[in-house]
């Protein structure tokens, strides 16, 4: 499967090459926290804790890690985000104008687009928020965990997932983004109560530039801000007519071969 940013994945047992199917593979195993970090304080903080839970705790478990060999500048760490780069999820930009809502949960190098993105609705009056999602695997898991827990526990009070927590304050659709198989955002999708749109490298591709590969994948700024616009569009709060506008701003081909048969 072709991937958007050369990457190599750390694990137990060394460094391997990650060909985009490894992490849906390791994200299989129960004792495997996989997680995919932006920026290098994500990384800190995920590296701190599983010394701390694998050897000062002795837990019996191991931690499976995507690095990027693309250069990017690396933000400052926010205030308050260690439990959310932990638990899969955190804003990481809030959106820079007002209008209308969306959010752009992205991992690793994916992220990046989604801030390139951001810029590009801002023009359209669209408040994207820019959340990091470092792991749905992880998020999936508590998921899981707090929905079996309900089921075992009628008679008290219900316990909310972290997803839902994280996204109950916020309104608008989602759109997730990622350097994976669309089959990693969409491991969350049951528990999303609103229109989510899922892009990601299924497919084989080959192109010269990262560039030319994303728009190959369909997760370029481009087709996240198009998404974006779709998504909106189905909440009452686009039309056809601005989905049409964007196609050609945006420089989309809407009848190019879809890239999961190309």
């Amino acid at each position: 499967m072709g991937a958007t940013a050369g990457r190599t994945t750390l694990h137990g047992e060394g460094l391997q090459h990650d060909d985009g199917h490894s992490h849906v593979l390791a994200s299989t195993l129960p004792n495997v926290l996989a997680y995919d970090p932006a920026f290098a304080y994500e990384l800190a903080v995920i590296v701190r804790e599983g010394i701390r839970r694998m050897y000062a705790e002795g837990e019996d478990i191991f931690y499976y890690l995507t690095l990027y060999n693309e250069n990017w500048v690396q933000a400052p760490k926010p205030e308050g985000v260690d439990e959310g780069i932990l638990r899969g999820l955190y804003r990481y930009r809030p959106a820079q104008v007002d209008g209308r809502r969306i959010h752009l949960l992205a991992s690793g190098s994916i992220l990046h687009q989604a801030l390139k993105a951001q810029e590009i609705l801002a023009a359209h009056k669209v408040a994207a928020d820019v959340w990091s999602a470092t792991s749905f695997q992880q998020l999936r898991v508590d998921a899981l965990d707090a929905e079996r827990w309900n089921r075992l526990h009628p008679d008290a009070e219900p316990r909310a997932s972290y997803l839902s927590q994280a996204l109950a304050a916020v309104d608008g659709p989602i759109v997730a983004a990622t350097d994976y198989l669309k089959a990693v955002p969409d491991s969350i999708a049951r528990w999303i109560d609103r229109p989510y749109t899922v892009l990601g490298t299924d497919g084989f591709g080959r192109s010269d530039t990262r560039e030319a590969l994303r728009t190959h994948f369909e997760v370029s700024p481009e087709h996240i801000a198009y998404a974006s616009l779709h998504g909106l569009c189905l909440t009452g709060e686009a039309d056809r007519d601005e989905l049409k506008r964007m196609v050609g701003e945006l420089g989309i081909d809407t009848e190019r071969i879809n890239p999961q048969f190309a």
